[in-house]
């Protein structure tokens, strides 16, 4: 598991420059600054996939340890913060073609993800259209997107009477995210500070429950952030930095007449890891004397890009 090193991720985003957006819809369009209007462009696209392979940090097949359970949660919303293409392994991040950042402050004290300006997407969404003109040409193998916040359904027993329900919980896995409220799925949960990364919020309703919805909060230790190249070009802990390759390389000529479609193609596979027990495979968040099974990761398990021309 990585650590949480942000000073690093903080020196680096200085070097990097922002992009105008919308405020965030559901599935926005989100456009570059500098084209002529239809003029062919990139668009990226989320999408989610829990039958995709599951990666450790360094990119190789990762397991469950010993003594965790984990769950393929079913994704509802997404952000991403920033996407780079990179020429080849050795191309260090922030030295690539940097495609969008969005838009960060220090009202929380030091620099962090503003969530009230970040674009939240669902399955298929858009995170970022890209005027193909603003691209410099050449041919790219990698695809580097920083991930903040996750929006999804989780599957749990209830310790007042072992029946198992759905719960909804929203993650924030960005370097520092400054958070005014958010909304888990019908709570809306005032913040007006800062939060790292893993900090999380669960909501859900209990039949006969003496209060619903039932609303808590957590912080997870850190979260898994698979980069197959980090040998050669390894990204800030505490960034969330994804890192996935092209199955045949992009190549950019600035000729092109059509849009190219780019899926960020996310691994959802067992991403809810929590530290289970009495191991019986499910989330028991209220089991124990003195806590309940305790969220240990919420990162995805790989990034998997593909495009259409």
């Amino acid at each position: 598991m990585k650590k949480i090193l942000l000073t690093l991720f903080i020196c680096l985003s200085l070097l990097l420059f922002s992009c105008s957006k919308k405020d965030p819809i559901e599935t926005p369009s989100t456009t570059t600054g500098g084209g002529a209007p239809n003029e062919p462009s990139i668009v990226f696209k989320i999408k989610f996939d829990s039958t995709l392979a599951r990666l450790d940090n360094f990119g190789n097949p990762a397991t469950i340890p010993a003594g965790n359970s984990a769950q393929s949660p079913v994704m509802h919303q997404m952000s991403a913060h920033y996407i780079e293409l990179a020429a080849d392994s050795h191309t260090q991040i922030g030295q690539g073609a940097i495609l969008y950042h969005g838009d960060e402050t220090t009202v929380g004290g030091t620099n962090a993800v503003d969530f009230d300006k970040a674009v939240i997407v669902g399955q298929n969404g858009t995170i970022c259209t890209v005027p193909i003109s603003n691209v410099t040409p050449g041919t790219y193998k990698w695809i580097r997107v920083s991930l903040t916040y996750q929006n999804y359904d989780i599957d749990f027993i209830a310790k007042t009477n072992g029946n198992q329900y759905t719960g909804r919980l929203a993650s924030f896995v960005g370097f520092n995210n400054y958070i005014t409220n958010y909304t888990i799925k019908t709570a809306t949960i005032p913040i007006f500070n800062n939060k790292l990364q893993g900090f999380w919020g669960f909501e859900t309703t209990i039949p006969g429950a003496p209060s619903n919805p039932y609303v808590y909060e957590g912080q997870a230790p850190g979260t898994t952030v698979p980069n197959p190249i980090s040998s050669t070009s390894p990204v800030p802990a505490g960034s969330c930095v994804v890192t996935g390759g092209f199955p045949t390389p992009l190549t950019i000529t600035g000729t092109e007449t059509q849009n190219i479609t780019v899926y960020i193609n996310l691994s959802t596979n067992k991403s809810f890891e929590w530290r289970d027990l009495n191991g019986d495979g499910f989330f028991e968040p209220t089991d124990g004397v003195n806590a309940g099974d305790t969220v240990v990761d919420m990162g995805l398990r790989g990034l998997f890009p593909t495009y259409i021309k």
